[in-house]
């Protein structure tokens, strides 16, 4: 039986083909970035943390990080009752920065083995404003921020900046892979 010259010819075409097929791609060669480490106080001990994206523009400008408008979206609303599930947990700043920050949760420890139900790399920023006649203090816990409200030493303000740091080590000193 004779086969047509069409079909010979895509025989050929299709097996000349097979050569010029792409090869799997190599794997990359290993890139690290290097970006500035923070700490923040969880109770009472320190954590170190990285800041990549922020939903105000001012401080996504003043940080030097992305502005990331949809990141609010993550927070539950505004008003919503204590403890209505979202994407986010409370960072305590302090507007005139006199101590770091304040993380209401982090890993335990950090990386794959993170027992913590709580912690969530996203952030409200309550704004902690010391009262007129107050003495600043170290606070170094969410708890000890509370206590300090309670007794009408701070004024604690709600924003609805959400701001994106990853805790990279955790209270226990345990850092995820590559942090030195």
């Amino acid at each position: 039986m004779r086969v047509p010259s069409i079909v010979l010819a895509a025989a050929a075409l299709a097996a000349g083909c097979v050569g010029l097929a792409p090869s799997p791609p190599a794997a990359a060669p290993a890139r690290s970035v290097s970006l500035p480490v923070q700490q923040a106080w969880f109770e009472g001990r320190r954590v170190d943390y990285i800041s990549t994206d922020v939903s105000d523009a001012a401080m996504a400008s003043m940080m030097g990080i992305n502005h990331v408008p949809q990141l609010a979206a993550a927070a539950a609303p505004a008003g919503s009752l204590p403890g209505t599930r979202n994407a986010t947990d409370r960072v305590y700043k302090f507007s005139k920065d006199e101590q770091i920050a304040v993380f209401a949760s982090a890993p335990l420890p950090a990386g794959a083995d993170n027992t913590s139900r709580a912690y969530s790399p996203l952030w409200v920023v309550v704004m902690v404003d010391w009262v007129a006649g107050r003495t600043p203090r170290g606070l170094v816990s969410e708890e000890a921020v509370l206590a300090a409200e309670e007794k009408g030493d701070v004024k604690l303000t709600r924003t609805s900046i959400v701001i994106n740091c990853p805790v990279v080590r955790s209270a226990d000193g345990r850092g995820l892979r590559g942090v030195r």
